[in-house]
């Protein structure tokens, strides 16, 4: 097949050009399962048709070269070592992965946010089921400021300790995902380093989204889809273990052929049968180089993705700032639409820049509060809706979208009030959100009419 055109593009609607999108659909929600443009669909296919033209020879031995490439793509863009970087399938196996490898002895503590990814909630509970591990939640309710989050993550780390319990791990985002909105993780991996306690982040919507300097930040353990922002196919995410840990990681999952045994147990002889003789790689880098069989064509595509940031895109550093001036815009004018707000932090002082915001997704309140809870002030009146048809109203506004315009965007309960979560993307511009903030005024008012209860 032709290789795609590779030419400097302007952002917006002549980006369009490059996605595989329907031109019919207005993808205002890249931050879910983001999606990729024809340059990196056409490296994708060719990799699955070098794999069935040669399953074994692509398998056991261009696999792997093709792999460290794609590594050392993904490295370079962390600032980190080679070494220190290997592929999972998402962001939640990456955290799955890490703490299910950490051993974990009576009155051991994990603690995390409320607002928490929900996958990652469930594994952290089916580790307190399974093992020692208690958990401790960091409840807050937003807006809120990244001081108090912080703070907040001090206060249950000190009562914690004050029972007598060991916190050893923490886990937190890079960006939050409902609510979207960029976390404190640098100053609580600041924290952890001080506190003793293992740092987690969960960069889901990390690369391709906000600038990462895993060098200068120094977590414990990283982990980012690499399918949400940075333009690669699903499913793709990078996992980050400095040297210094690599002994804690023993097994990836499902458990597979790179398996690091402990000296003692009868496998510990079973050779890695796709290991190929002379390696240089780490024992913790072979152990993610095959695991099980499937098709891990996407991970391949890194270096192709980054050539279509740089050539086409204009680099890293220019889509970064796209994206959180077009989130900024966005969520102020489709908020101006509803007579709303868009979720930062309370009493910023005039001209200060919220630090919740410097990311490339926005959350706006929605004029409808949950009944029996204080609805506020507002510009216009809001319609109230009792707790218990919250679900069939957030059903009918995210149906309704899809169905009737064409389009996405989440829609969930937050403190006392329903919100909305925007995407930006290279390929919107100002009046895709304009058109957004006129169709949720018209759902929000077919809501008022109870149309959702039919």
């Amino acid at each position: 097949m032709a290789s795609p055109s590779y030419e400097l593009t302007p952002y917006g609607a002549p980006m369009l050009k490059h996605f595989l999108l329907d031109p019919k659909y207005k993808n205002l929600n890249h931050g879910s399962f983001g999606t990729y443009p024809a340059q990196v669909k056409h490296a994708l296919r060719k990799y699955q048709d070098e794999l069935e033209a040669r399953p074994d020879a692509f398998i056991r031995y261009t696999q792997g070269e093709l792999l460290d490439e794609s590594r050392l793509a993904t490295a370079k863009i962390l600032n980190v070592p080679v070494q220190e970087v290997v592929f999972v399938k998402n962001a939640t196996t990456g955290v799955n992965t890490i703490l299910r490898n950490l051993s974990y002895k009576e009155g051991d503590v994990i603690i995390y946010f409320a607002t928490i990814y929900g996958a990652i909630e469930k594994m952290i509970t089916s580790l307190t089921e399974t093992t020692p591990l208690q958990a401790r939640k960091v409840d807050y309710t937003c807006p809120i400021s990244h001081q108090t989050l912080v703070q907040k993550f001090r206060d249950v780390v000190e009562q914690a300790r004050s029972e007598g319990l060991n916190v050893k791990v923490a886990v937190y985002d890079t960006v939050t995902s409902l609510p979207g909105m960029r976390f404190p993780f640098e100053e609580l991996t600041r924290v952890c380093k001080d506190e003793g306690i293992f740092s987690v982040v969960d960069g889901a919507h990390g690369i391709g989204h906000i600038p990462l300097d895993l060098k200068e930040l120094q977590p414990d353990f990283f982990t980012s889809n690499l399918h949400k922002w940075l333009y690669v196919p699903r499913g793709c995410a990078a996992l980050y273990v400095p040297v210094r840990h690599q002994h804690l990681i023993r097994t990836t999952l499902p458990t597979s052929w790179g398996f690091i045994a402990d000296p003692t147990s009868s496998a510990a002889d079973k050779p890695n049968i796709l290991t190929p003789v002379g390696s240089q790689r780490s024992a913790f880098e072979e152990l993610f180089q095959f695991v099980a069989t499937s098709d891990d064509a996407a991970y391949l595509t890194v270096p192709e993705a980054v050539r279509f940031r740089t050539d086409v895109c204009g680099g890293h550093d220019a889509i970064f700032k796209y994206l959180e001036e077009l989130a900024i815009q966005g969520g102020d004018i489709v908020a101006a639409a509803l007579g709303t707000d868009v979720l930062q932090e309370p009493d910023l002082r005039p001209g200060e820049r919220s630090q919740l915001r410097r990311c490339g997704m926005s959350t706006v309140r929605l004029p409808i509060a949950v009944s029996g809870q204080e609805n506020g002030t507002l510009s216009s009146p809001s319609p109230m809706v009792a707790a218990a048809d919250v679900s069939k109203v957030v059903h009918f506004l995210q149906v309704t979208l899809k169905d009737e315009f064409d389009t996405f965007v989440p829609v969930f309960q937050h403190g006392d009030w329903l919100w909305t979560r925007l995407s930006a993307q290279v390929y919107l511009e100002a009046k895709d959100f304009e058109w957004l903030g006129g169709v949720l005024r018209g759902l929000v008012e077919r809501v008022r009419q109870g149309e959702y209860r039919a």
